[in-house]
């Protein structure tokens, strides 16, 4: 069935309404559910061909999401799609106000290869749940996951309602030439805003989840040993190919030393070996050897080390690193960690701020005033305290960038409502009418109306 035919058909079945029925979309919601957890070992062997991604990591980092996504909106689309009562204000009196809920129509939804399945089936979860038909884009750079979804989608779903369509950029290109009520795009900056000039030929709003070089701070002031702990573990998760991963370190000079070593010890610990089941490779060749390229040989403090063919590269770590340095210059996206050195906090956060405002900040610190002026100063997209990349994973925050990191959010409610239309509708009596906003005007009228302000 050629694409255009999908597009149409999507269009003539969201004008039947059947999507907008409660039961239709918690029984599409429970099918993708079990379709899920029926196809697991499809799953894993699909994520593990592209870029050796273990079980565990596959379940923990991507298919929970996706199942978590489902069972928080099978439990809460009820009370979503409930029209929102709000005040009355007293120049509409006697009336009801209420805001609905109502799905856009037609969604696109172009996935990422970093995490293929949360990144591709987590906005589809949302929109689904909000009452939208959509078509999926995978990555084709993951490709075994591409054919993966596509299988189990293109299988068990009407094409009518969800369709996953396979394909590289030509076939990318000509879906963005195409009307639909939302793009929702997770990528690069670069790729990002080709989409969006492709959405504005049509006037179609985007949401887009883009990078930045996400930085994280750590004072003398931390707990050093947890902050060395959790950001070795959260910079090489999925060999740091993550977009909120931290990008680079700011350490407070007089700590440096001792963290390094802390960060050293973490990483041998935790053993990121070739071989290791918990240690991805590097998607491709062309990602490999443009990290290979941003590793100074001169300011290796750990690593360094790499496998042309298993694109397999050692966590590495770059000390004495300074903000025109190459790797400085793009967001990396790989097991490679820069440290810069600071001696002033709110000198370091004016520094940041010089910069595009990034997808995730981390900041580890127990100073309460450090804290604060933190929260203050620096625009960033989400991020944590005394943690990274943990914010995910509360349904009850909003996934999403700011600038050159992104457009709209999602995750939980804020997902829902990414998906959603919210219509205004107010209700009035029809007895009881002041003649005091119809012609013909006076100056007695004009005093009454100015009260009312």
């Amino acid at each position: 069935m050629e694409i255009q035919e999908i597009i149409s058909k999507q269009k003539a079945f969201f004008k039947t309404q059947q999507t907008k029925n409660i039961r239709f979309r918690k029984m599409y919601l429970e099918k993708l559910r079990d379709l899920i957890s029926e196809n697991e070992n499809l799953l894993y062997e699909a994520i593990n061909k592209d870029f050796g991604k273990s079980k565990f990591d596959t379940f923990t980092t991507e298919i929970s999401f996706v199942l978590n996504d489902i069972k928080y909106y099978l439990k809460n689309l009820n009370s979503f799609s409930k029209p929102k009562k709000v005040r009355t204000n007293l120049v509409n009196q006697f009336g009801k106000s209420r805001i609905h809920f109502e799905p856009l129509g037609n969604i696109l939804v172009i996935g990422a290869w970093n995490y293929p399945y949360q990144l591709s089936l987590s906005p589809i979860v949302a929109a689904l749940a909000a009452g939208n038909c959509c078509i999926l884009k995978p990555s084709e750079i993951a490709e075994n996951t591409m054919k993966a979804m596509a299988k189990i989608i293109n299988e068990n779903f009407p094409p009518e309602y969800l369709y996953a369509y396979e394909g590289g950029i030509d076939e990318t290109t000509e879906l963005l030439k195409n009307k639909f009520n939302k793009i929702f795009f997770t990528g690069s900056t670069k790729v990002g805003k080709i989409v969006y000039k492709a959405a504005a030929e049509n006037l179609t709003p985007v949401t887009l989840e883009l990078g930045g070089k996400s930085p994280a701070i750590i004072t003398k002031d931390a707990n050093l040993e947890i902050a060395a702990k959790r950001i070795v573990w959260g910079k090489f998760l999925n060999a740091g190919q993550t977009c909120v991963a931290p990008d680079y370190l700011l350490v407070e000079e007089s700590v440096q030393e001792q963290f390094l070593e802390m960060l050293r010890k973490y990483i041998l610990e935790f053993r990121y070996e070739p071989n290791s089941d918990h240690y991805t490779k590097i998607i491709n060749q062309n990602n490999f050897e443009r990290l290979i390229k941003l590793i100074n040989k001169e300011k290796i403090y750990f690593g360094g080390n790499y496998d042309d063919e298993k694109r397999y590269i050692e966590p590495t770590i770059l000390n004495n690193i300074n903000w025109n340095d190459e790797v400085m210059q793009e967001e990396i996206f790989g097991p490679i960690l820069p440290v810069i050195s600071f001696t002033n906090f709110n000198l370091i956060l004016n520094e940041i701020l010089e910069h595009e405002k990034p997808l995730a900040a981390y900041l580890f610190t127990n100073n309460s005033e450090e804290k604060e002026n933190f929260n203050q100063k620096i625009s960033f997209g989400g991020g944590c305290i005394n943690d990274v990349m943990m914010h995910l994973g509360n349904e009850n925050l909003p996934f999403g960038g700011v600038g050159n990191s992104g457009i709209g959010n999602y995750h939980g409610k804020f997902g829902f409502e990414t998906f959603s239309h919210q219509k205004a509708v107010l209700e009035r009596a029809t007895w009881g009418e002041p003649n005091i906003k119809y012609p013909p005007y006076s100056e007695k009228k004009l005093s009454w109306i100015k009260k009312f302000l």
